[in-house]
């Protein structure tokens, strides 16, 4: 006796991506981003939360401010990030290769970049830059030869384990001063159910020693916003 498979009315019921209107409303003048329903947006734009900016500066900001408080995105979409680093009172230079309705982006390609317009890059990047499979780490090899004092990104969990297309020698070559181990899924996309882990992973020039891994907890940045 044949049993019919269940795959098919899993993929009626699966509920389809939304619009991520907790974002929209946190940035009430800032466009809502549509993820398209099927397949990841070309560049690999996600949107990234308040919540996850929050609770990096919230353990991340009294060094960044030792290194002057002057920040680049260089992959500031809508401006969710950079707004969110201007609330906690950081000067921030914004650029991205296109416009998402977000003012004062300089429309210019990462690559584009042989200096750093800050010392301190702090960015969610497009995944397809930095993974091993797509990008063989590329965003991160440029991020360096920047040669920034602090380097910051927003990336998947398992972005460390990657070894192939190179990225055992970029491991090598670069290694993480600090790692921030999410302990919440950050929801991107506003689909109520996050399928990834994130870190934030920080390149410190000053730093001395093996790389430090610690856990983040979304209600830090939380609690120190109601001291701001």
């Amino acid at each position: 006796m044949t049993v019919a498979s269940a795959k098919s009315l899993f993929r009626a019921t699966k509920p389809k991506a939304r619009i991520d209107l907790r974002q929209a409303e946190a940035f009430v003048d800032l466009p809502i981003q549509r993820v398209p329903e099927e397949g990841r947006d070309p560049l690999d734009y996600d949107p990234t939360p308040p919540d996850a900016t929050a609770a990096f500066l919230a353990v991340e900001g009294a060094r960044i401010r030792q290194l002057g408080g002057h920040i680049w995105e260089p992959a500031a979409g809508g401006g969710h990030m950079v707004r969110e680093m201007r609330r906690w009172g950081f000067d921030v230079t914004a650029s991205d290769l296109v416009g998402r309705g977000f003012p004062g982006v300089s429309l210019r390609s990462f690559y584009d970049f042989d200096t750093a317009p800050a010392p301190v890059i702090v960015t969610n990047p497009p995944y397809c830059e930095v993974n091993a499979r797509d990008g063989g780490g590329r965003w991160l090899r440029h991020t360096m030869s920047l040669r920034p004092r602090y380097t910051a990104m927003l990336l998947n969990a398992d972005w460390p384990a990657a070894r192939i297309n190179g990225m055992d020698a970029l491991h090598e070559q670069f290694p993480m001063s600090r790692v921030y181990i999410c302990c919440w899924k950050i929801d991107f996309r506003g689909g109520g159910s996050p399928p990834q882990r994130n870190i934030w992973a920080v390149w410190d020039a000053d730093w001395q020693g093996e790389t430090v891994y610690r856990r983040l907890f979304r209600e830090g940045g939380e609690q120190q916003e109601a001291l701001l």
